[in-house]
């Protein structure tokens, strides 16, 4: 591991005043410290930002949900206000890593975790996301758990949160200081889609941190539903985030969100249109899925997660459907 300098940073404008070219900011490490001890990522200094007042989770009188950056997965899935104003939020944390990185994990870190694509993390391989414009092996190569949706010709890779599929459905915002002040970014515009740059997974800027994510309240039956290769924790094949509000036979309204199957959490709005204003019934959830799922280009190894994801998207929303 190449050494680098450590600091600790005492407040949000402290952490922007130690940061520098080359530093990374450092919460719970789960991720930055395994790409470090790989070589895929060298910084020159970590800044910790773990003691920082980013740990807190509060819920305002209109029901909207405010979690500071800094809150450990674990603690994030065990509130009971997310558990039992935001069940789906609560389901897909638990589903993701084991309990001892949860207890570890923070919410910031989770939006910022790199993609599991295991040219990326072989700092001998080319890799556009590590070395821009040294190729995209994975097209050829190893790619059964890569993207359906949205790839370049640059990355195949998926983003690897499970809580970043729940809050595209939830239509969460993230909270953003940077060196020309605060900001909120929503989560859908938060990640990016490869297209030529695959080295920016997101919309931030060198210096900027995340502080918290603002939660909207959801009224209406929800649930989150991960595939994957072995029961215990592992990344998705596909998941999906959903939320159905039926009334007399129609849905109302209606959230999806799919991962495993993007370089970002993928919200289904095609499907959401089919839905809203249609019967509740398996024929329509097949359509919104056809709908949203037409845009697929699987490659050679991963066009089975294009049946795999209508298949679950069509379950959740029937399960759904009979629940309301």
């Amino acid at each position: 591991m190449r050494p680098f300098a450590y600091e600790r940073a005492t407040s949000a404008e402290d952490a922007l005043a130690r940061h520098e070219d080359g530093a990374r900011y450092l919460g719970g490490g789960t991720n930055l410290v395994d790409l470090m001890r790989l070589g895929v990522e060298e910084p020159a200094k970590l800044v910790d930002v773990t003691g920082l007042a980013h740990d807190r989770i509060e819920r305002t009188p209109d029901g909207t949900l405010l979690v500071g950056a800094a809150v450990t997965n674990s603690d994030l899935a065990a509130d009971r206000t997310v558990r039992e104003e935001f069940p789906m939020l609560s389901r897909a944390v638990l589903a993701g890593a084991s309990g001892q990185l949860r207890n570890l994990a923070t919410v910031g870190g989770n939006l910022l975790q790199r993609t599991r694509c295991s040219y990326f993390q072989d700092a001998s391989k080319p890799c556009n996301k590590r070395n821009p414009g040294s190729g995209c092996p994975a097209r050829d190569g190893e790619h059964h758990n890569l993207a359906v949706l949205g790839h370049s010709d640059a990355c195949v890779a998926t983003h690897p949160s499970d809580m970043a599929v729940a809050l595209a459905a939830l239509g969460a915002s993230v909270r953003v200081v940077g060196r020309g002040g605060e900001r909120t970014v929503p989560l859908g515009d938060f990640h990016r889609l490869p297209g030529a740059e695959p080295q920016r997974d997101t919309v931030l800027e060198p210096g900027d941190l995340v502080t918290a994510v603002v939660v909207p309240p959801l009224r209406m039956p929800a649930a989150y539903r991960k595939v994957r290769e072995r029961a215990s924790f592992a990344f998705a094949l596909v998941s999906i985030a959903a939320a159905l509000d039926v009334r007399d036979g129609t849905v109302r309204d209606a959230r999806l969100a799919l991962g495993g199957v993007a370089h970002k959490p993928w919200r289904a709005g095609r499907a959401e249109d089919v839905l809203r204003g249609a019967p509740a019934t398996e024929e329509t959830f097949a359509r919104a899925a056809d709908a949203e799922l037409a845009a697929a280009e699987p490659l050679r190894d991963n066009a089975y997660k294009v049946p795999l994801a209508r298949n679950l998207i069509v379950r959740t929303l029937a399960e759904l459907g009979e629940g309301s």
